[in-house]
């Protein structure tokens, strides 16, 4: 490279976790106002509940740590211990969540194979268990959008009605893990009022590509987050005087959306970068911020990413021989470039 990397700063492509909050956000967080939430009288805090609430056409929000726990919370409040939730087989909320389901709501999983993560409605259908006392009793149907393991991939809105329509017929819940939801809203344009018309709950979270430090928000009817209150507070989850860190959240909600399309526009150009390299074998379309590839078998994965790491640049394996890169705020054009060149240089070793 024309420079010492070891000089330059480091580019993190493993998660848009790995944002810092911008010197605008600091000091929205500085000036708020805050009290004591446990006691239900910090007003930043209640600012982004209801704000976030009613950008989903919901009625009233939960504001939490992570999405982990606005997930665990949302699926314990709709089932009961002998209930069955559908899921995808790679959804956040089965794989990547500790076994909560098993552990904080004593719920069976139906596992269904979807398009990078995508289920549809005749396959939620037919996952619906009948009333048989050896079977666990289905309550809720779980999606998540964008979905991850899929590399970022969006459901279409007609895919939701559907799916939704299945659910309200048999009875059932339906939650979004909507982690990434603002990405597929940009991709799509897709209206988020909507989306309180086909789900129960909504988990969003607001410290991946909007960029705040921390922080989940369970979204649902007045009712549901009543109920969903008592069960933050057994996991631990009332927060103090959180305003402080809601008003990051808030600032993200009113500045960060519209710029995803940057971040979307940065994983389209790497896909075509990346798909020009002889040591790449897959390259999944990203449809938002999520580049995911497979190497070829003659470039061992760990070599990869540690070629990378050498160049200041940092990646996640994401099973063997796939790496994942997720670009986000914090990654502009010139770091793009960056990791183009470097990527080039590993071609010239391969």
């Amino acid at each position: 490279m024309s420079a010492d990397s070891s000089l330059l700063p480091v580019i993190d492509l493993r998660s848009d976790t790995v944002t810092r909050p911008t010197p605008a956000m600091l000091a929205a967080m500085m000036a708020a106002p805050v009290g004591d939430d446990v006691y239900e009288e910090d007003p930043t805090v209640r600012r982004l509940e209801e704000a976030a609430a009613a950008r989903f056409g919901l009625e009233a929000g939960l504001f939490c740590p992570s999405g982990t726990m606005t997930n665990q919370i949302a699926i314990k409040a709709h089932t009961e211990p002998l209930s069955e939730v559908i899921c995808e087989q790679t959804a956040h909320v089965y794989l990547w969540e500790v076994g909560g389901i098993a552990f904080h709501s004593g719920a069976s999983v139906a596992l269904l194979a979807g398009n990078r993560g995508r289920l549809t409605a005749a396959q939620v259908e037919a996952a619906i268990r009948p009333e048989n006392i050896h079977y666990p009793t289905t309550r809720l149907v779980s999606l998540e959008n964008t979905h991850n393991r899929g590399g970022g991939s969006c459901y279409s809105w007609d895919d939701l009605v559907a799916i939704s329509e299945v659910a309200k017929r048999h009875g059932l819940a339906r939650h979004l893990d909507g982690a990434r939801i603002f990405n597929a809203l940009v991709a799509t344009g897709q209206r988020s009022e909507d989306y309180g018309q086909v789900f129960d709950s909504i988990s969003v979270c607001l410290s991946k590509g909007l960029g705040a430090p921390v922080g989940s928000v369970l979204l649902g009817s007045a009712d549901f987050i009543k109920k969903t209150k008592r069960i933050r507070k057994v996991m631990g989850g009332g927060m103090r005087q959180a305003g402080y860190i809601a008003a990051a959240g808030l600032y993200a909600l009113e500045n960060n959306v519209a710029r995803l399309a940057d971040d979307h526009r940065r994983a389209t150009r790497l896909a075509e970068t990346l798909r020009q390299q002889p040591y790449v074998a897959e390259v999944l379309n990203p449809e938002t911020n999520l580049v995911i590839f497979r190497l070829q078998d003659s470039q061992p994965a760990a070599e990869f990413l540690q070629g990378l790491e050498q160049q200041g640049i940092r990646a996640s394996s994401f099973g063997p021989q796939w790496i994942r890169f997720v670009t986000h705020l914090d990654v502009d054009d010139a770091g793009l470039a960056r990791v183009e060149e470097a990527l080039q240089q590993v071609a010239q070793l391969v």
